[in-house]
C-alpha cells in the first residue's frame, strides 16, 4: 500500500509578523513537488495560524502545535479542538517531547488528547520518542511502544493520524539519528502496529522522522524503507525547508 510522503514544519515558539511574512513568501515561491507526491503541513504559533492559512499557497496545509484535551470552557490559556476546526485548521501536533518533558504530559494524557482531536474532525501528528538515557539503556522500543499503545488504547482508527518518531536526544541538538537508527525504530513501530493493531494499519500508517532534519541529511533519511517523511523543527524556518520537501522525490524512484 502506497504511503504518501509527509513533511511537517514545526515552527515552535518562534517568529514575528515580519518573520512569518518572509517564511510564507519563501514557501509560496518555492519549487516543490506536486500534492500527489508529498503532503506538506506547517505549524506556526497559534497567534499566526489564521494569517499563515490565508496567505499560504493552497497546496500547503497548516497545523496547530497543541490543543486542549476536551471541550473548551474554563481552561485559561488553552485552545480547544473545536476552535481549530472552526478556523478551518485541519491538523494538530500532539505529544511533542517538549510538552511531555516541560509540561508533564503523560502517555495517557496524550492519548486522550489525540482521541478528542480526532473526534472533532482534526487530523493528528502524534509524537513519540526516547531520551538519550533510555536509548543508552536499550529501552527505545519499549518507550515508543508504550507511547503508541497509550494512543491506540483511546482511538478506533488510525486513518487520520501520522506518527512522528522524534528521538529526544536529536531534537535541536544537531545530533541526528543515523539513517539506520531511524529505519530500525520505524520498522519496529511498523511491526508493533502489525502485531498490536492490524496488518492494514501497519501498511498504511505514515511514520515520519524528526530530529535535526536538514537539507544535507534529508535525502538519505528519506531513502529508508519505513521513513515516510519528516517533522522538521529549526530548518522549517529556513529556505532549506524547500529542499527537505523535495526529498519526497526519493520515494518516487
Amino acid at each position: 500500500m502506497g504511503r504518501k510522503f509527509f513533511v511537517g514544519g514545526n515552527w515552535k515558539c518562534n517568529g514575528t509578523v515580519d518573520d512569518v511574512k518572509k517564511i510564507v513568501a519563501t514557501l509560496n515561491a518555492g519549487d516543490i513537488p506536486s500534492t500527489d507526491v508529498v503532503e506538506v503541513v506547517v505549524s506556526p504559533p497559534f497567534v499566526f495560524l489564521t494569517t499563515v492559512k490565508s496567505e499560504l499557497r493552497s497546496e500547503i496545509q497548516v497545523a496547530a502545535q497543541n490543543c486542549w484535551v476536551k471541550k473548551g470552557g474554563a481552561f485559561t490559556g488553552e485552545v480547544s479542538a473545536e476552535m481549530l476546526a472552526n478556523l478551518g485548521v485541519p491538523w494538530v501536533i500532539l505529544g511533542h517531547s517538549e510538552r511531555r518533558a516541560l509540561l508533564g504530559e503523560t502517555n495517557e494524557f496524550v492519548g486522550e488528547k489525540v482521541a478528542y482531536a480526532l473526534s472533532q474532525g482534526l487530523k493528528v501528528i502524534a509524537c513519540v520518542g526516547e531520551t538519550l538515557e533510555q536509548r543508552e539503556a536499550g529501552t527505545t522500543m519499549e518507550v515508543v511502544a508504550a507511547q503508541t499503545q497509550a494512543i491506540a488504547d483511546k482511538i478506533s482508527s488510525w486513518d487520520n493520524v501520522v506518527l512522528a518518531y522524534e528521538p529526544v536526544w536529536a531534537i535541536g541538538t544537531g545530533k541526528v539519528a543515523s539513517p539506520a537508527q531511524a529505519q530500525e525504530v520505524h520498522a519496529g513501530l511498523r511491526k508493533w502496529f502489525a502485531e498490536k493493531v492490524s496488518a492494514d494499519v501497519s501498511a498504511s500508517t505514515r511514520i515520519i522522522y524528526g530530529g535535526s532534519v536538514s537539507g544535507s541529511n534529508c535525502k538519505e533519511l528519506a531513502g529508508q524503507t519505513d521513513v515516510d517523511g519528516f517533522l522538521v523543527g529549526g530548518a522549517s524556518l529556513k529556505p532549506e525547508f524547500i529542499d527537505i520537501i523535495k526529498a519526497a522525490e526519493v520515494k518516487k524512484c
